[in-house]
């Protein structure tokens, strides 16, 4: 039998769906996760006993006990050889086969020994760690909230600032030093003056394979130096973007459900971990490739992208949107969680705790939402012309798709949104739960307001401009509240272009909040701003509209000052305020003047805007009837 290098056979094994070779012979339902069930091709039976998990990347039948790896299903199924079954699953996913030549023996040889420096070098930066000259890095450590415990579950190190300290160490372990220097520990000038250590003055990181074994190294500086991060260089043992760090936690959680959350820093992983969610993974200082894609896709169908909340981060989802789009597949793809501005995975637990990371999972947007985002955000959109230009950057985006299916599937969503450009879709949402005035947590409660009542207290105070901007910042201190009065909104009488753009920003923000919920009244015994409020106002803020917001807020809590009774009393309000502002501009000469457009041209236009005066008559002759 031929054989083949181990480090080979397990880029190979990980490359592979289970359920998509299984899938070519058997027709599988999905039981649960990454699990699959069938009727066994080795036996004759009528009621499924054979499984496959893509997680765990094996098959078995409980019936006649078959049981393997992709490699044995094609051997099994097809009749190959367990060299020819490896060849043909090679060619599947674009990987040369390597030949059992004397020069690939020593090279399986050499990648082994490297590895055996990578660990010698871990337990000799976890050594430093504790001793006088790591601890500025345990300080940093424990500071950054990290428990003994779990500086040494995750074997985190330090590199003293030396030029040849680490090099010392291994050459006391008779490793030579051009083992050092392959495997990336150590720097050789290219005027062969002494090699130096590549890791100094650095909080160290171990980066594992996926089966858990050291084979390079994150570094973190200790200071102002630059690069802040440094990682270890590619290697025979370490492949940038083939790796994720933590992705051997992450395949055990994932076999348990954990939701696999991709994050951008290594203590965001860890302060991930710390929480519960061990399913958390980064990437290894780039952006995702391909590679990790593909990894991720074996542990989850639709694993979690969380960058930080800043512009930095919104580049990052944008380049990961980017990267996925011709790689989807039929229940492959990805979700992203949207943190507050400012906000990294490692300071939202530390200030609100495990369950902002759940709520934050619960909001997390899909692909097709950053899709539209990307095409859209900070972009006019207030001309046919520049609706033309939205649509055909939409399509581009749309073709990048290979799988025709999802590209179709795609393509009527997003022809879905740009018709709603021209009229929102009225949302069947009712909102529910607590209650709470618009103002923030500790402020005095102000007297009652009715919708009206303020115009009669100061009539300056309620001009239209003022009115249409208190209306629009209630929707901002009350976001749940978007998806019930989205129409409303959408036919609200906005003179001033200001706030015209502020409503298409809180239209365009309505994805941001989950129908059903009302997480204003939920968090407000906290004191602390919902979660959902500031993912509202960083979308607006991104828009160019974070001035207009604030003075909108301001508005509304000095407007909006009562408590209603019952559920539907804040929708209530809103409505009433609306109708005073429609009172307030309304034109005595609108209904003539719709009424002479319809007897020139019967078109079904001029028939839409003639009803909808009429109806916003009868309204507001019932408003202002009886009691």
């Amino acid at each position: 039998m031929m054989a083949f290098p181990p480090g080979f056979l397990d880029e190979l094994r990980a490359r592979l769906s289970m359920s998509d070779i299984v899938g070519r012979k058997v027709v599988l339902k999905r039981r649960s996760g990454s699990e699959y069930a069938g009727l066994c091709p080795f036996h004759n039976e009528k009621t499924p006993s054979f499984t496959v998990n893509d997680k765990k990347g094996f098959f078995h039948c409980f019936g006649c006990g078959a049981h393997g790896d992709a490699v044995g299903f094609v051997m099994k199924t097809e009749g190959l050889s367990f060299p020819e079954s490896v060849e043909k699953l090679a060619r599947e996913v674009g990987m040369p086969v390597p030949r059992a030549t004397p020069a690939e023996r020593e090279r399986v040889e050499r990648a082994a020994t490297l590895q055996q420096v990578v660990e010698l070098a871990a337990r000799w930066f976890q050594t430093q760690l504790r001793l006088p000259v790591g601890r500025h890095g345990l300080d940093y450590l424990r500071g950054r909230g990290l428990s003994d415990q779990t500086i040494d579950d995750f074997r985190l190190g330090f590199a003293p600032d030396s030029r040849d300290g680490l090099i010392a160490a291994l050459k006391r372990e008779n490793v030579p030093i051009e083992k050092i220097v392959e495997a990336g520990l150590a720097i050789q000038p290219d005027d062969n003056r002494e090699p130096y250590d590549r890791f100094r003055g650095r909080v160290m990181f171990v980066i594992n394979d996926r089966r858990g074994r050291a084979i390079a190294f994150g570094g973190r500086v200790m200071g102002t130096g630059e690069p802040k991060y440094l990682n270890s260089p590619e290697t025979p043992l370490f492949h940038k973007g083939a790796n994720l760090y933590c992705l051997d936690r992450a395949r055990e959680a994932a076999t348990k459900d954990q939701p696999v959350i991709v994050a951008e820093g290594y203590m965001d992983v860890i302060a991930l971990h710390g929480a519960g969610f061990t399913g958390s993974v980064a990437p290894l200082g780039t952006a995702l490739t391909e590679g990790q894609l593909g990894e991720l896709w074996k542990l989850a169908d639709e694993p979690y992208l969380c960058f930080d909340g800043d512009n930095a981060g919104r580049r990052a989802a944008a380049r990961a949107a980017e990267r996925a789009l011709p790689l989807l597949r039929a229940g492959k793809s990805l979700r992203f969680l949207a943190l507050p501005a400012g906000e990294d995975p490692d300071s939202l637990i530390r200030s609100r705790g495990p369950e902002a990371v759940r709520r934050v999972l619960d909001l997390a947007r899909p692909l097709s939402d950053v899709v539209w985002d990307m095409a859209t955000e900070n972009k006019p959109i207030d001309t046919p012309e520049r609706r033309a230009s939205l649509q055909r950057t939409v399509e581009q985006q749309v073709a990048e798709i290979a799988d025709p299916v999802v590209r179709d599937f795609y393509r009527n969503e997003m022809r879905s949104r740009l018709n709603r450009l021209r009229r929102p879709d009225a949302p069947a949402w009712q909102p529910g739960g607590g209650r709470r005035p618009f103002r923030r947590p500790g402020d005095p409660p102000p007297p009652p307001f009715a919708a009206g009542s303020a115009a009669r207290r100061s009539g300056s105070d309620l001009d239209g401009s003022r009115q249409e901007r208190a209306l629009l910042g209630a929707l901002i201190e009350r976001p749940a509240m978007l998806h019930i009065l989205a129409e409303d909104l959408a036919h609200l009488p906005i003179a001033s272009p200001e706030l015209a753009r502020l409503r298409s920003g809180l239209l365009d923000a309505l994805s941001l909040v989950p129908s059903g919920v009302d997480p204003a009244a939920d968090e407000a015994v906290a004191g602390d701003l919902p979660l959902e409020a500031q993912l509202i106002e960083d979308h607006l803020k991104r828009s160019g509209l974070g001035r207009v917001a604030e003075t909108a807020q301001a508005k509304a809590r000095e407007v909006f000052r009562d408590d209603p009774a019952d559920a539907d009393g804040w929708v209530n309000q809103w409505r009433r305020a609306a109708r005073h502002l429609t009172q307030l501009t309304a034109d005595p000469e609108e209904l003539k003047r719709a009424e002479e457009a319809l007897a020139e041209d019967l078109s079904e236009e001029n028939l839409r805007r003639l009803q909808a005066i009429l109806d916003r008559m009868r309204r507001e002759s019932a408003d202002h009837g009886p009691g």
